[in-house]
């Protein structure tokens, strides 16, 4: 089982469910613990982009460890070594970024997993293993349960995806609508009616196949949307640059009302 006996967000997502996901880019746990506390099926740790490394990985899945959330975490690359010890801290899913091509997508999926479907090394000492305490149960159900997507960002990657959906044990594939976009010409642009049908493109064939599909959104009427579309993970939240909106959402409001009153940040 994965630790502390939460329910795989890989079997919920299989039997049709749509799950509901936040960003962790803070790395930190106080803001795990509040995401989990909202009652979020998934949270991505996210240790490309966020700000926190193996340990403040650890505390932050300890931190959701009380509620019935599945820790995600984002690798910093496709690197066995790394998507190892995410894994080996008790993380329940796994994205890739910047997966190319099938040989790379199947590398990902390999270091996600167990011999003989994978490489990932084999320890009964780790956190998600429980320290030994009965590690056979986890080493057992692992490759079952752990969610492995990988990320499309770039051109190359949609001239691959139909190879790279062949991949049995792949889960799904994420969208990454700010590098995919720039990597197509159209700076910071996923709007851009190229990069557009080209996100409609991958969804339409990794649905075909059978496989998850996830990314980001910029609130909940897109995700709302884009959950109609097929998606089964989106991500409606992040623990900084929410923060950040909300934050100056309430400054505009407070000059708005109080501007004659002068204040000190113009």
């Amino acid at each position: 089982m994965l630790p502390y006996g939460k329910i795989p967000a890989r079997e919920r997502m299989k039997r049709g469910e749509k799950l509901s996901a936040a960003w962790l880019h803070a790395g930190s746990n106080i803001t795990a613990e509040v995401v989990a506390g909202a009652g979020f099926d998934v949270a991505v740790i996210d240790l490309e982009h966020g700000h926190g490394d193996i340990r403040c990985l650890v505390a932050q899945i300890q931190a959701m460890q009380a509620y019935p959330i599945v820790p995600f975490a984002r690798a910093q690359w496709n690197d066995f070594v790394q998507i190892k010890r995410i894994l080996d801290a008790g993380a329940g899913g796994l994205f890739v970024p910047y997966v190319n091509t099938r040989k790379e997508a199947e590398a990902a999926v390999a270091a996600a997993l167990y011999p003989p479907a994978g490489v990932r090394g084999m320890a009964a000492s780790t956190r998600a293993a429980h320290f030994n305490d009965n590690p056979k149960e986890y080493l057992r159900r692992a490759n079952a349960e752990i969610s492995v997507f990988i990320q499309v960002e770039t051109p190359e990657a949609i001239a691959n995806l139909d190879a790279i959906l062949e991949i049995e044990r792949l889960d799904g594939i994420v969208i990454g609508p700010m590098d995919l976009s720039t990597n197509m010409g159209h700076f910071v642009d996923p709007g851009a009616p190229e990069v557009q049908s080209a996100i409609r493109g991958i969804e339409a064939k990794t649905l075909a196949a059978g496989k998850l599909l996830s990314t980001i959104s910029s609130g909940w009427d897109d995700a709302a949307e884009k959950y109609r579309r097929g998606y089964s993970l989106v991500m409606t939240m992040s623990d900084t640059t929410t923060l950040g909106k909300i934050g100056r959402e309430l400054v505009a409001s407070f000059k708005r009302e109080f501007a004659s009153q002068g204040s000190v940040h113009k």
